[in-house]
């Protein structure tokens, strides 16, 4: 049990704890070993406030509130590893946007049978299992995160039986598909809260996170939106307020009522006996609010949201998804984004033996330590580098990673390594062999097959995302010049990957026939049409690297050795499993560095340069099979 009485270097025992210093080294962005240095480690937990003094005001909350988070898994033993092998696990997962796939009615907007016109061309590149963003009825407030009816397909995007199509059509290729289920919150124009809202005692009036007011009058507490401003809005027919941790058209259901679990449940059952193989949970984490207290304003203002130490581990969390996983999943796959949450966490939620989750993602990556993505910086592929070998390790013994870089909700890391035009394709297939060399579900996002980099954007008028409008509009109420606030608008925006997908070099890339719902980016010549013509396109790359991992189980089972010694700029590394093994050698860097020497006798299976140079060469990326194993 901890206690004030406990000192710091007691905490290291606890996975929470252990993940919590990871977390709060990398916002804030210093090592790990400076934040635990001697003098602190050796601190009781009391002492913390008067140590921190008026830096921290609220330090005695903050000390209560981690040693109340800590407890929920204290005594907690880490899973053992595990040895089952599942399609899941083998599966290169391709994420759709169905807004901007392929429009297959000529509306201007992507749609269901945009992608079943498009099945063949994902077959070809040798994908097994299409994760479609929301297709569940929704005003769109949004994009599809805002769903007013689970049951029902949204409008635009066409119908049941196109959806039913679909599904057939895939496994008719041997594919899945996995679909995006958005339940820590629902529309404002669901029927339940619609229900709710007017009628407090009825049915549904416990659906979502009701609260009234302090006795000042003001908000229930100091909760910000992840979408900008509180994250509470009245409404006429209650005298309560609502929570919402995103927009305020998305209120947040109550997990604590258990005819909200039976519903999400019986969501489940629907689309399982449809075929449907999997889901995405979005925001999972969150569906646990262990209080509604006020938020410390220093973790408020370090982690950039007031209030998420109340609900990103809630105290339920693991009780919710083992429900979920026995009374609906089952054999389903499922992988949970679980924004803030660290490798032990991650284990504990993930690890077969505790019937929660399949896998999830693992943010850390995405950005270098201390920075976001609305920064101006060019990220730093010794960051990934040193990510990845966490993921590969005892991690993936234990839980099994997901392997990604892209996703509908941050820029292109192309652009974010390396805008230069000329080193395009060496980033390109760079990011490639890491991804398809990894241990662990790896996920691709669409375009990302192509080389696809960040849009031009002229001015806000050509961006739609809610979250980049919101940013804009507060920067400049908050002084900001209009410039100002566009750029940093343009550098981090969602759009970078929601723009419609180029498939020729013709109007809208060959996206519609019709002008699109956002900007197509018609003036770049890396599309679908020239890369499947070209044998040395990034296209081309990624279809020969995802045969090699279905043609080689040590590169998807077989254990993660790192061979570089830690050197900057360098990445080596052994896969293998007693049959097999790979070595794969990476310049993570712009420039000409000397390449590792190594006795073993390698055959060269892909390079992503076309002649060997006397070192290894700008973005150099090379997998080879080691002779004799």
């Amino acid at each position: 049990m901890i206690t004030r009485e406990s000192r710091v270097k007691d905490l290291l025992k606890n996975p929470i704890a252990q993940d919590v210093f990871g977390r709060l080294s990398q916002y804030a962005g210093v090592s790990e070993k400076l934040l635990l240095n001697p003098v602190v480690k050796n601190l009781k937990l009391s002492a913390i406030p008067k140590f921190a003094g008026k830096s921290i005001p609220d330090a005695e909350t903050v000390v209560d509130e981690m040693i109340e988070l800590f407890n929920q898994e204290e005594g907690t033993k880490l899973p053992a590893p595990s040895a089952n092998r599942c399609w899941w696990k083998e599966a290169v997962v391709y994420q759709v946007y169905p807004r901007s796939f392929k429009d297959g009615n000529g509306d201007g907007v992507g749609d269901i049978l945009g992608i079943l016109e498009k099945l063949d061309y994902l077959h070809a590149l040798g994908v097994d299992a299409l994760w479609l963003s929301p297709i569940f009825a929704s005003p769109n407030d949004d994009n599809g995160y805002d769903v007013s009816d689970y049951r029902a397909i949204m409008t635009e995007f066409g119908t049941m039986a196109d959806v039913e199509a679909l599904i057939a059509q895939l496994h008719a290729r041997g594919m899945r598909l996995i679909l995006d289920l958005v339940v820590n919150h629902t529309s404002d124009e669901h029927e339940w809260f619609v229900d709710s809202a007017k009628n407090p005692d009825g049915p549904h009036g416990d659906y979502y996170i009701w609260r009234r007011p302090k006795a000042d009058g003001s908000l229930p507490n100091n909760w910000n939106s992840f979408f900008s401003g509180p994250a509470w809005e009245r409404v006429d027919g209650r005298d309560e307020a609502y929570l919402h941790l995103f927009s305020k058209k998305q209120p947040d259901l109550n997990w604590e009522n258990p005819a909200v679990r039976d519903e999400v449940c019986a969501i489940i059952d629907f689309w399982r006996e449809k075929g449907v193989d999997g889901f995405r949970l979005d925001v999972i984490n969150y569906i646990s609010k262990t209080s509604l207290e006020d938020g410390s304003s220093t973790l408020g203002g370090l982690l950039g949201f007031t209030g998420i130490e109340h609900y990103f581990y809630g105290s339920r969390l693991h009780e919710y998804l083992h429900e979920l996983r026995t009374r609906a999943f089952k054999d389903m796959f499922t992988v949970g984004e679980t924004p803030g949450t660290g490798p032990h966490m991650n284990q504990l939620l993930t690890a077969d033996a505790r019937e929660e989750l399949n896998t999830l993602f693992s943010f850390d990556h995405l950005e270098n330590q201390g920075k976001s993505r609305f920064d101006d910086y060019r990220y730093n592929l010794n960051h990934l580098k040193k990510c990845f070998i966490g993921y590969e390790s005892d991690y993936a013994d234990v839980a099994w990673p997901s392997i990604f870089v892209e996703n509908h909700d941050n820029p292109r890391m192309v652009s974010k390594v390396e805008p230069r035009e000329e080193y395009r394709d060496a980033v390109a297939k760079l990011i490639a062999v890491l991804l398809l060399s990894a241990r662990g579900t790896v996920f691709l996002y669409q375009g990302q097959e192509l080389g696809a980099v960040n849009v031009p954007f002229k001015d806000i008028s050509e961006l739609r995302d809610i979250e980049s409008l919101n940013r804009y509009r507060e920067m400049i109420e908050g002084g900001a010049s209009e410039e100002e606030a566009w750029q940093t608008v343009r550098r981090g925006t969602r759009d970078h990957a929601r723009t419609p997908m180029r498939w020729t070099r013709g109007k809208y890339a060959g996206f519609s026939e019709a002008e699109p719902w956002i900007r197509a980016d018609d003036g770049d010549d890396y599309c679908a049409e020239t890369q499947q013509a070209d044998e040395n396109s990034v296209w081309s790359a990624y279809a020969a690297l995802i045969a090699l991992r279905k043609a080689h189980p040590a590169l998807v089972y077989g254990g993660f050795e790192p061979a570089d010694g830690g050197r900057e700029d360098v990445f080596c590394y052994f896969r293998g499993d007693g049959q097999e093994r790979f070595y794969i050698e990476v310049n993570l860097c712009a420039r000409t560095i000397r390449r590792p020497k190594r006795h073993e006798e390698l055959e060269l299976v892909f390079s992503n340069y076309m002649a060997a140079g006397d070192g290894l060469q700008p973005y150099e990326a090379n997998v080879y099979r080691v002779a004799g194993r």
